[in-house]
């Protein structure tokens, strides 16, 4: 039975599904270009199932898992879909896990010299600390100016444990708790998102333009991003979402389903 655009499969194209998904999501091909870095041609061309831009085989199940992850699709039944379509997915070849085997095999032995060494040195420094402490008496009965009997001073113990001489030492504290992210910086943007009732679809950007994030977001899902400066998101199925700003919980994001832009500063921020 062939998959795809036979009339006895009522599913729609790959090409058409995606092209589906992306207009219901409200996006354009340009901005599904620019978060996913795949060029403007091939998405058009794989919206009319033209994969002949992809390159290959391998390049076009990779584009596609992409761009379904995009436009809030699962990427596996489009890349099964296709499989049945293109001669299906190639066997896998034994050569990686076997060349794996046989690079860490030799490094297993290392670690161990290392950690003979190590105790070598431990047992020697050892013997040299317990020689001086407890020979160091017979040595400042010789000589008054004999410099083996400086190391030994009885009365530093005594002077650490009055804090004068002694650091004390620093135990760490507990690790912060889901709450510690309201006690963030003013002079910071921290923003926390959490796909809370079904996944989402998610870009982030800093100030500067770099891409932090750009991807699907599972339900119970959570990304935290900070800049000093701002925080811009692209948000999917934004009804679904959970979101935190410097602390204070943003309580309308969107609809589900709907898709939103927003960008958030330092300081306190509207609810």
């Amino acid at each position: 039975m062939s998959i795809g655009n036979s009339p006895e499969d009522d599913r729609p194209s790959i090409g058409r599904a995606i092209q589906q998904a992306r207009l219901a999501a409200g996006l354009t091909v340009d901005e599904v270009s620019s978060t996913t870095r795949v060029r403007v041609p091939i998405v058009q061309g794989i919206e009319q199932d033209d994969f002949s831009r992809c390159g290959g085989d391998v390049y076009a199940r990779g584009h596609l898992r992409t761009l379904a992850r995009a436009v809030g699709l699962d990427p596996e039944p489009l890349i099964a879909q296709f499989d049945g379509d293109h001669g299906g997915r190639p066997e896998p070849t034994p050569a990686a896990p076997l060349f794996e085997a046989e690079r860490i095999r030799p490094e297993r032995g290392r670690p161990n010299w290392t950690a003979a060494m190590v105790a070598a040195i431990v047992v020697v420094v050892g013997f040299v600390g317990f020689t001086l402490f407890s020979g160091g008496g017979k040595g400042s009965a010789v000589a008054d100016g004999d410099n083996t009997a400086a190391p030994v001073r009885p009365t530093e113990p005594a002077a650490g444990k009055s804090g004068k001489t002694a650091k004390p030492s620093t135990v760490p504290g507990p690790g912060p708790s889901e709450s510690a992210i309201a006690g963030v910086p003013k002079d910071k943007v921290t923003v926390k998102i959490t796909a809370k009732d079904g996944q989402s679809w998610i870009a982030a950007k800093d100030a500067n333009g770099r891409l932090l994030e750009d991807g699907l977001l599972k339900k119970g899902e959570s990304k935290t991003f900070t800049d000093k400066k701002r925080i811009d998101l692209v948000v999917g199925n934004a009804g679904v979402v959970q979101l935190f700003v410097n602390g204070k919980e943003i309580e309308k994001v969107g609809d589900k389903g709907a898709v939103e832009r927003l960008s958030y500063s330092a300081g306190p921020q509207a609810g």
